[in-house]
């Protein structure tokens, strides 16, 4: 007999007991901050108790997620037409490098004109030396065997001329 009463009290233990509801503390602060917690809310923060209800699935009536109607039609007015271009990236030099010539020179560690400054330092790296005269800025490269090379920017940030 005790060995029964160990099974039904395992059993008892084992089977999960479903979730109704629970009461939620809405907290609002000063500044429109919104937490729910379920430990209550500071002196400072609005209060609010919130009823959350969490029925099992096929218990009771079903909600309607939108109300469905007849579809109505009306007339548009007809606005002007205008052009325009979706999809093309301004990299504030004029677009004068293209993505395909800009990818192979970062690649080959080339410097175009119209290039960016950050183009630039994705294809040779950080430069040594910075230098700013007249808003117009100036990258300095050095590599291991001395020699080095000098990066032109305008006041819009993009490269001057040939490099």
């Amino acid at each position: 007999m005790p060995k029964l009463r160990c099974a039904a009290f395992c059993a008892i233990l084992l089977c999960p007991t479903p979730l109704l509801a629970a009461t939620v503390f809405r907290c609002e602060d000063p500044s429109g901050h919104i937490t729910f917690t379920l430990q209550g809310c500071s002196e400072s923060q609005d209060l609010q108790l919130h009823h959350a209800d969490n029925p099992t699935p096929g218990s009771g009536k079903p909600v309607p997620l939108a109300k469905t109607g007849k579809a109505t039609r009306t007339k548009r007015q007809a606005k002007p037409s205008t052009t325009l271009v979706i999809g093309e990236r301004g990299d504030g030099c004029g677009n004068r490098v293209t993505g395909s010539a800009r990818r192979t020179a970062m690649i080959q560690q080339q410097v175009l004109a119209g290039m960016t400054r950050s183009d630039v330092e994705s294809a040779l790296g950080k430069p040594d030396k910075v230098s700013r005269q007249n808003g117009r800025t100036r990258y300095l490269y050095r590599d291991r065997e001395g020699s080095s090379r000098q990066v032109s920017f305008d006041e819009a940030g993009c490269v001057r001329g040939k490099p």
